[in-house]
């Protein structure tokens, strides 16, 4: 009102206008910032609940009558329904925001520990599962990181979400094995519910809504979360689906070796239940390592191109050193490179697959790319079965070599179109 009654005022004010505009600009950042810890924050919450779980289960299935067979049935659905999922959750994303796609994920997960918690009978323990159609917090926390942060810091907020996860790992398992020990099998599935419904309050609260912050992203419009063709859509940009099937076979035949591991390490390495858990707190520590520190370092330094070379070329060197493993030390070892591999080609595609679609439609990309580990978990109890059963722990590694140093002698010929895309 000062400003209408003064035009000298109104004056100095449009002649400070930048200087204000960029005052302003801070605080804006600072808040994106204030964000971005939180979708940290409920990312390492949702993970520590999904780990949690994942240690007791196969000791739940087996005291209410399921065996190896039944278990692994049960592992597929919800491999099933989390490869379906997660582009449908992707397109909600883009159409609704990412608080809100949260907010479904957080509230599928308290559904989903509620049934799991009153899972009597084989039937209900399998109906438990479909709530993980939508439990997507990862992709979630990663399309509130996509929205706010700047092409080129992309990469390295994104890698940090491999902090994120090598905590859940670690507090999770450790968590889901005291609690199920001390107390009863169930409680892990009570902590994971009140867990979920906390969860669901700190999106409610502090995560702000579409309006809220200003993103550089244009709104979707309104249209089918389930239109299929809507998802295929985003395969025709340039280098999407070169880089996606590089995302896809590169670290398969590893995926394959690690579905297989709780009997690998008991047949091949002969561990104890106790010694693998250990082995699993040693890779939850150098997930936290490698993504949170030394992936976050290379973005800076190097272009997303070499670093996609460079991860598919160790992923080549890890299939070779698999190839020759003998025993439990080759392996931790190998866990070194093996970790740094799929640490980083994990946040290079995402961050390469996310600039190379509309702005619009990160969220649906993203869940695209949630996808891939459904899709290993899914078809990886078969096939790695039937190359475990035939031909050893080494036809892992093999394969691995094979696969990815074809995928290197792509990768060097072909020039795949790396870029931007900011408009619809």
């Amino acid at each position: 009102s000062r400003a209408m009654s003064d035009p000298a005022g109104a004056g100095a004010e449009r002649g400070a206008a930048p200087r204000k505009s960029e005052n302003e600009g801070r605080p804006e950042e600072g808040r994106k910032q204030q964000v971005i810890l939180v979708a940290y924050v409920i990312a390492t919450l949702d993970l520590i609940f999904v780990f949690m779980q994942l240690g007791v289960m196969p000791y739940l299935a087996k005291s209410l009558g399921l065996d190896s067979v039944g278990f692994g049935y049960l592992q597929t659905v919800f491999g099933v329904l989390q490869l379906v999922g997660g582009p449908i959750f992707g397109r909600f994303a883009d159409q609704f925001g990412s608080r809100a796609a949260l907010m479904l994920s957080c509230a599928s997960g308290s559904v989903f520990f509620l049934l799991v918690s009153i899972s009597t009978s084989i039937p209900l323990l399998f109906l438990s599962r479909l709530p993980a159609v939508f439990m997507h917090g990862m992709p979630g926390a990663q399309k509130v990181i996509t929205d706010l942060t700047a092409p080129s810091q992309r990469a390295g907020a994104l890698g940090k979400l491999g902090l994120c996860f090598g905590i859940g790992i670690i507090i999770g398992s450790a968590l889901g094995g005291v609690l199920s020990t001390k107390f009863s099998i169930f409680v892990p599935m009570y902590v994971g519910l009140v867990g979920s419904l906390v969860n669901t309050v700190i999106v409610m609260v502090w995560m702000p809504s579409r309006a809220g912050l200003k993103s550089d992203h244009p709104v979707t419009e309104r249209s089918n979360v389930f239109s299929l063709q809507e998802i295929l859509r985003l395969m025709t940009f340039p280098g999407v689906m070169e880089v996606f099937i590089v995302k896809v076979l590169a670290g398969l035949p590893i995926g394959l070796f690690l579905i297989m591991f709780s009997i690998i390490s008991m047949d091949f390495f002969g561990l104890e239940a106790v010694q693998s858990g250990y082995l699993m707190s040693y890779f939850g520590v150098l997930q936290m390592v490698v993504q949170g520190l030394v992936i976050g370092k290379l973005t800076s330094l190097c272009s997303e191109r070499t670093l996609l070379r460079l991860s598919v070329a160790v992923f080549a060197g890890v299939g070779l050193a698999m190839a020759l493993m003998r025993n439990v030390l080759h392996y931790c070892i190998i866990a070194v490179p093996l970790v740094f591999a799929f640490g980083t080609l994990a946040t290079i595609t995402d961050s390469i697959l996310t600039k190379s679609v509309p702005a619009s439609d990160t969220g649906t990309m993203l869940g695209i790319c949630a996808s891939v580990q459904p899709l290993t978990r899914t078809v990886g109890p078969t096939i790695g079965g039937l190359l475990y059963k035939h031909f050893g722990v080494s036809s892992f590694g093999c394969l691995q070599l094979a696969v990815n140093v074809g995928l290197f002698v792509y990768l060097l010929k072909s020039n795949i179109p790396l870029q931007e895309r900011k408009g619809l």
